[in-house]
């Protein structure tokens, strides 16, 4: 909070009116990342191709870095040039190996899990991250949680189980068939992909939160990282097309909006918290099924109004009560 002594009525109405150009574009910001995450599944439908994916998912992950990393460069060069005093300290850029290492491996927990359970599981259970990136937050960060935010945060996750178990259905290719399974190994890798997203997450609001540097410097040293993990992802994976086969305005379209998003969340993990970042990806399950309905002609069931019902009663008890 800033505090201005001598400030007459016009200065007084500037700084006002531009508080509420700030908030503005603040929540602007949050809901585009809201229809980012929710439009996501949805584009990447409209990707296919006779049912199936036809680009390299590692290719569209590295290019998504290597736009962030260009537009953090642009910016920190239109904004921030002045503030940076070269050369820069290597050291800093030192935390940001972790969470990039901590990110590619989850991206490959993903893949591995789908050999260990069904998808319908792997969707409902890993609304668990919710839980451990509340715990490691309140742990890593020293915040104390009141049992309210705990309630909220709960009905966040049982808004993503049930959402994800049956918010949406595909009334022409409903199976009764549908066999739910888990293995053991499966629910360890799911136990180990919600604890590195939680501690991936934490550790990269502590990092960004703790440098007095630019946040567009940051993300620099963060998706240099990236970039470096994500090639040896791709190098060391079996491709069996180019590097850009399958590539259309679809993807294009997700590359930016995926490049557009992490850069959104950046800003919120520096100046909120992940638990907004939570809030945002739980939001963004509506935005993803009213899509499906209008894009697909998926069934909105009971369940999904089920979810909206609970995920307004949590940002209710976790912002409306005081």
């Amino acid at each position: 909070m800033f505090v201005i002594n001598n400030v007459g009525p016009e200065e007084s109405s500037g700084s006002s009116a531009g508080e509420m150009l700030r908030r503005a574009l603040w929540g602007l910001m949050l809901v585009v990342s809201v229809v980012i995450y929710g439009s996501h599944a949805p584009l990447i439908s409209l990707c296919r191709v006779g049912g199936q994916i036809p680009f390299s998912s590692s290719s569209v992950v590295l290019l998504i870095e290597l736009s962030k990393l260009m537009i953090s460069g642009v910016m920190l060069l239109i904004w921030d040039c002045r503030s940076v005093q070269l050369p820069v300290p290597w050291r800093l850029a030192i935390p940001y190996a972790l969470p990039a290492v901590l990110y590619g491996t989850n991206n490959n927990l993903v893949v591995h899990m789908q050999y260990f359970m069904d998808p319908s599981s792997f969707q409902v259970l890993s609304n668990l991250k919710i839980v451990s990136t509340a715990v490691m937050y309140s742990i890593f960060l020293r915040q104390h949680l009141s049992i309210r935010k705990w309630l909220a945060l709960s009905l966040l996750t049982a808004a993503g189980v049930i959402y994800s178990y049956g918010g949406i259905q595909d009334l022409e290719e409903q199976s009764t068939d549908t066999q739910l399974y888990v293995s053991l190994p499966g629910l360890l890798l799911m136990v180990g992909y919600c604890l590195i997203s939680g501690l991936s997450a934490v550790y990269t609001e502590v990092t960004l939160k703790t440098q007095k540097i630019p946040l567009n410097l940051q993300n620099i040293f963060l998706y240099s990282f990236g970039i470096i993990v994500n090639f040896l992802i791709y190098l060391t994976g079996s491709h069996t097309g180019g590097f850009l086969d399958g590539f259309s305005l679809w993807v294009l379209v997700i590359i930016v909006s995926q490049a557009l998003n992490g850069l959104i969340m950046s800003a919120v993990m520096k100046h909120s918290s992940n638990l907004t970042r939570l809030f945002i990806i739980s939001f963004s399950m509506l935005v993803n099924g009213l899509l499906s309905y209008l894009l697909f002609q998926l069934w909105l069931t009971p369940l999904f109004f089920l979810a909206v019902l609970l995920i307004g009663f949590a940002v209710y008890l976790f912002y409306g009560i005081k």
